[in-house]
């Protein structure tokens, strides 16, 4: 089941993290929720589909590209986008992956993420 670390508020910027790794989701969440973010966590794109089906505020998602399934975050971004058209995504994979560069996928964060690094991205893809 999805954790939501902090509950949004009206007006305030509620970020998705889909990440299987558990230390690593676990460390997301804390980043961010000191930045004073809304966090939900996640480890897999059905729990990551049911909280963009619902009526819980998302406004940026932060997805691994590997993850366990048949689902990775790129096909998971694709679904996240039927739901939600205006979802701002950023990436992130600890592997390198042929052809996935930031001009055709967008924001990729190289694991293991610098906490300033993360901060920065998504600051910036926040104020795109």
């Amino acid at each position: 089941m999805a954790e939501t670390v902090e509950r949004s508020s009206p007006g305030k910027v509620h970020i998705l993290v889909v990440e299987d790794d558990s230390a690593c989701r676990e460390a997301l969440g804390q980043v961010l929720q000191r930045e004073g973010y809304g966090v939900s966590l996640t480890a897999d794109f059905r729990e990551a589909l049911e909280i963009l089906d619902s009526d819980q505020q998302v406004d940026l998602m932060l997805a691994d590209i590997v993850m366990p399934d048949r689902v990775n975050g790129i096909a998971l971004s694709r679904m996240a986008r039927l739901r939600r058209r205006d979802l701002k995504v950023v990436y992130m994979t600890g592997y390198s992956i042929p052809g996935a560069d930031r001009e055709a996928l967008g924001p990729i964060l190289r694991k293991p993420i610098d906490e300033k690094v993360l901060i920065d991205e998504v600051a910036n893809i926040l104020a795109a």
